[in-house]
């Protein structure tokens, strides 16, 4: 965002977004190629940039990835070449309506849908497409944002109707003026899941803490590193599994049989 540039101690809080999925990624990619015996062939449905893809293609996996946008694939095939992976990354223009077309029916061994759901006209529908994609075995890893997070974070911030509105509304949006197109509660997103034969094996609420701290507060890597610890005992913690729940975004691994 504009107002972050050129404020370093901004960029914690961001990294720490995306840290507890790309340790998932990584502890599955690895499991399944011991498995497999061989790289996954991998999708990132609107990878963007590739902060997920990259790490993946450096990880020694083929990874291809439909986006939208044209300047977030020039964006990714630089990063592809910065890291020497552009072999392994594959960038082509479409969404979800295009993206059988793109990729064929050849079985997937991972698909990845990180904060795609929420922009999609049918949910449904786009989970039917990458649930077609996948080969027996294979895993979706999806990320979707969370209602009550945002019930807390209009509180806090003393938007009491917005933070009504958000936890009573089906679409979980505080109006129409609210920048996320919709909301999903963990048992909608298992729901979804199960009706195109996709069995959730992991559901983790992320960010409990992130994108509510002050970024002041997250200057030092000694600073991170606590929040991440905190992080990842929340998202993890068996005995207060209520606290995935307040967690910005809900990460699910779920595999076709």
């Amino acid at each position: 965002m504009a107002d972050d540039q050129g404020r370093p101690h901004r960029a914690a809080p961001t990294a720490l977004r995306t840290t507890a999925v790309q340790r998932a990624l990584d502890e599955l990619t690895a499991r399944r190629r011991g498995e497999l015996g061989r790289p996954l062939r991998v999708l990132d449905l609107g990878g963007g940039t590739g902060g997920t893809a990259v790490p993946l293609a450096v990880a020694g996996h083929d990874v291809t990835v439909v986006d939208p946008s044209p300047d977030a694939l020039f964006s990714l095939r630089r990063r592809a070449a910065e890291h020497d992976v552009e072999h392994r990354v594959r960038a082509l223009q479409g969404d979800t309506d295009t993206v059988r077309s793109l990729v064929g029916d050849d079985g997937l061994d991972l698909v990845c849908l990180h904060g795609t759901l929420e922009v999609v006209d049918d949910p449904a529908a786009a989970l039917g497409s990458v649930a077609a994609l996948l080969g027996p075995g294979g895993t979706l890893s999806l990320v979707v944002a969370q209602r009550l997070h945002a019930v807390l974070a209009r509180a806090l911030a003393g938007e009491f109707d917005r933070a009504r509105a958000v936890l009573t509304r089906p679409d979980g949006r505080w109006g129409e003026d609210d920048p996320s197109p919709r909301r999903f509660d963990e048992e909608t997103v298992v729901a979804l899941l199960r009706d195109h034969g996709l069995e959730p094996v992991s559901s983790t609420g992320i960010r409990v803490f992130t994108d509510l701290v002050p970024s002041a507060l997250v200057e030092s890597e000694a600073d991170r590193a606590s929040l991440l610890d905190l992080e990842d005992a929340a998202s993890h913690d068996p005995a207060h599994p209520q606290l995935g729940a307040l967690g910005s975004a809900l990460h699910v691994l779920a595999t076709r049989g």
